[in-house]
C-alpha cells in the first residue's frame, strides 16, 4: 500500500496504565470510499519491534463495479505484511508476481533493494462487490539485508498455525507464540498473531519479546483493570508479563520483536537506515529507472512533490 499522510489525534483516552506504556488511538481518514487507520508511525512512538508502519483499512463496503486501485508504486529497504480479516485483494508485483489474498492468509512482500507493485479489487470481484476489512504493516529490515533481491511469499491460512483452546483461538502469522512456530521466514525476529477471544477469558502474554503491542480490532479487553475499545495500540512495557481480559467478545493483534539496530528513515513508500538511500530512490522513480509490473504497466503514482526530507524514525523516540 502506498503512503498517505494521516495527522496524529489528541488523545482523550489517558496515556496509558502500568502495563501499558504508550496508548495510541489512530485518527481515521477517508482515502477515496475506504477508511485508513494508522497507528504507526506516530508522534508518540514511531517503531515496535521491527513494525515501522500499522494501517488498518476498513471495514469498508464496495458496491457492484466498485473496489480498490492502489496503483504501481515502489518500495525499498522493507518488507510489508498484508493480513485481511474480510474481502480479497489482487496483489501483484515487478517480479512478475499475481496473487489473490483472502482472509487468514498473508501476502510477504520483501522489496530489498527495490520493488514495484499495485493492489486492487479483481474483476470478478467488482461484479458482485465485497466487504473489504484487514491490516498492512512495513516491517524494517536489518542493515545487512535492506539492498537484498526483492522476494515475495505467500501463505495460505491453511498453512499458518491455529491454537484453539479455554476460549482462545489464535492464529500465528510470524514468529513463536502458543508453542508453535510460525511458516514465514522474517528478516529479523519478529511476533504478529491474530487472536480472537471469547467474552470472560484471560489469555496471558509473556515477555519472550523485547517490544509488543497489542492492536485491538473488535469488542472489548481489560488489561490490570483498563479497559479498551476497538482501534487502539497498546505498546507493553518491556519484560512484563500481563493478562488479557475479554469484556465481551474480542479480536486483537499481537506483535513486535527485536528493536532495528539503529535509527531509520521514511519518505513516502520508502524506508532505508541511509537517508541518501532514499534520495537516490526518488530520483530512480522519478527518472522511471524501476522496474513495471506486468500486467499493469500503464498505471502508476507519481512522486510527490511537496513532502520534505526523509523523517528519522527510531523505537520509542519522538522525531528530532
Amino acid at each position: 500500500m502506498s503512503w498517505s499522510p494521516c495527522p496524529d489525534p489528541i488523545l482523550g483516552d489517558r496515556d496509558g496504565v502500568n502495563a501499558v506504556e504508550t496508548l495510541i488511538v489512530p485518527r481515521a481518514v477517508d482515502l477515496g470510499g475506504m477508511e485508513v487507520r494508522r497507528a504507526l508511525p506516530s508522534i508518540k512512538r514511531q517503531m515496535v519491534g521491527p513494525f515501522i508502519f500499522f494501517d488498518q483499512m476498513g471495514p469498508a463496503e464496495f458496491l457492484t463495479d466498485q473496489g480498490i486501485d492502489v496503483r504501481p508504486h515502489p518500495h525499498i529497504n522493507l518488507a510489508t505484511l498484508t493480513y485481511l480479516f474480510e474481502g480479497e485483494i489482487l496483489h501483484r508485483d515487478s517480479l512478475g508476481t499475481r496473487q489473490s489474498i483472502r482472509p487468514g492468509a498473508i501476502n510477504w512482500m520483501k522489496a530489498g533493494q527495490g520493488i514495484v507493485h499495485s493492489e486492487r479489487t479483481s474483476e470478478d470481484k467488482r461484479k458482485g462487490g465485497q466487504r473489504l476489512f484487514g491490516l498492512q504493516t512495513w516491517v524494517a529490515l536489518p542493515q545487512a539485508q535492506e539492498e537484498s533481491a526483492p522476494d515475495f511469499i505467500h501463505h495460505g491460512s491453511d498453512n499458518l498455525p491455529m491454537f484453539d483452546s479455554d476460549g482462545i483461538k489464535a492464529r500465528l502469522i510470524a514468529g513463536e507464540a502458543f508453542g508453535r512456530k510460525s511458516a514465514l521466514k522474517t528478516a529479523s525476529e519478529t511476533l504478529y498473531a491474530d487472536v480472537e477471544l471469547q467474552a470472560g477469558c484471560r489469555m496471558p502474554i509473556d515477555a519472550t519479546y523485547e517490544e509488543r503491542a497489542l492492536y485491538t480490532v473488535s469488542g472489548e479487553i481489560e488489561i490490570a483493570g483498563d479497559r479498551f475499545a476497538k482501534g487502539q495500540l497498546l505498546v507493553l512495557r518491556p519484560g512484563d508479563a500481563i493478562t488479557v481480559r475479554a469484556n465481551s467478545t474480542a479480536r486483537f493483534m499481537i506483535f513486535g520483536g527485536a528493536p532495528m539496530e539503529g535509527p531509520r528513515y521514511i519518505w513516502w513508500n520508502f524506508v532505508s537506515s541511509r537517508p541518501e538511500r532514499i534520495e537516490a530512490a526518488k530520483e530512480e522513480w522519478a527518472k522511471g529507472r524501476f522496474d513495471t509490473v506486468p500486467g499493469d504497466e500503464a498505471d502508476f503514482i507519481p512522486l510527490p512533490e511537496t513532502r520534505g526530507k526523509p523523517r528519522r524514525v527510531t523505537g520509542g523516540v519522538p522525531y528530532p
